[in-house]
């Protein structure tokens, strides 16, 4: 009899993780914390995933019908500094859809979901910690929300300030998604919604600030998150820990998404073998462990490198001479 994995968490790598499982007959159980449908803030594009990935994980039909991003346009304070077009279009689904759609998936292939469910990072065999960040002091807040109506000179945009940056991608149903990571600043006293807009115009994107103001706002799409470090997370000795858990990558890179599906392809062959009983618990976790900073290492320490020189006018200079040699960040697959 195979032996039951419970992934706590029910996102992106905690989710495709349990399809690719379903598919070899693992019993499972997904325990999510919050419910569905849900916003997050997240940049809601899928850049360098491979279709091979997708359906590796079951996953590839979710897709067949997502808005694909053509085209791309990068900002410094509202100046453009280099436009192009993706060689291999992204996907553009907000996470409001796809957690609720591959939710659904999961339990179709006869996986088990519990909502409001919390467990405890305490390692044992047959649990997989896939419940994004833990909360630690950090010096950044992400902001997000859906838009209409909102100008944009491509599908996806970076608008890069001197305190952070936000992308504009556009979702399904006509909605854009506007994210940004911004350096926590405690001196702008605006509250709720107000917060995204505050900190683009303190940043130097007032144009993007008046529109989006001026724009048709997605009830309930405002989501907001601090208290987190990017980078290489904080590990509990012991724990198996997948996503956001293990990792957190500079958003700008386009990756984060990603990433977590390809999280989930790394670990999916040694749970497999723990589950039908030819490797220990160890030996699973330790391969997956191994699996996963070879396939991270590289691009975490690119954009590990890259993130802070967005925040400095001579790193910005720098980033408009990569623009002219065509070599910014998610425009090629160079992570």
């Amino acid at each position: 009899m195979n032996r039951e994995i419970t992934i706590a968490g029910g996102g992106l790598a905690g989710l495709s993780l349990a399809s690719a499982l379903r598919l070899h007959d693992v019993p499972v159980t997904v325990l999510e914390a919050g419910n569905y449908p849900r916003h997050r803030v997240c940049g809601e594009f899928i850049s360098g995933v491979t279709e091979d990935t997708l359906m590796a994980l079951g996953i590839d039909q979710i897709f067949s019908d997502v808005h694909r991003h053509h085209s791309l346009a990068w900002y410094e304070n509202g100046r453009l500094i280099h436009r192009d077009r993706f060689k291999n279009p992204a996907w553009g689904i907000s996470r409001f859809l796809l957690d609720e759609r591959l939710r659904d998936h999961v339990q179709s292939l006869g996986a088990v979901v519990k909502t409001r469910t919390r467990e405890t990072p305490s390692p044992r065999e047959g649990l997989v910690w896939a419940a994004g960040r833990r909360p630690r002091n950090g010096s950044w807040i992400g902001l997000k929300a859906h838009v209409r109506n909102l100008p944009q000179a491509a599908d996806l945009e970076m608008h890069a300030g001197r305190n952070g940056y936000a992308g504009l991608a556009n979702v399904e149903d006509g909605w854009t998604n506007v994210c940004g990571l911004f350096l926590l600043d405690r001196s702008i006293s605006a509250k709720g919604a107000d917060l995204l807009p505050a900190y683009l115009s303190h940043g130097g994107n007032a144009e993007l600030a008046d529109a989006l103001r001026a724009a048709e706002w997605r009830d309930g799409s405002f989501s907001a998150v601090a208290g987190f470090e990017l980078g290489r997370q904080i590990p509990v000795p012991g724990l198996l820990t997948l996503g956001d858990a293990e990792s957190m990558i500079p958003p700008f890179t386009g990756n984060g998404m990603s990433m977590a599906f390809q999280a989930a392809e790394c670990a999916a062959a040694n749970l497999i073998a723990w589950s039908h009983g030819e490797q220990s618990w160890i030996q699973a976790s330790n391969s997956i462990r191994a699996a996963i900073s070879r396939k991270f290492r590289r691009r975490l320490a690119v954009a590990q490198l890259m993130h802070p020189l967005l925040l400095h006018a001579g790193g910005r200079s720098l980033i408009q001479n990569l623009a002219n040699f065509r070599v910014l960040p998610f425009s090629r697959s160079w992570l």
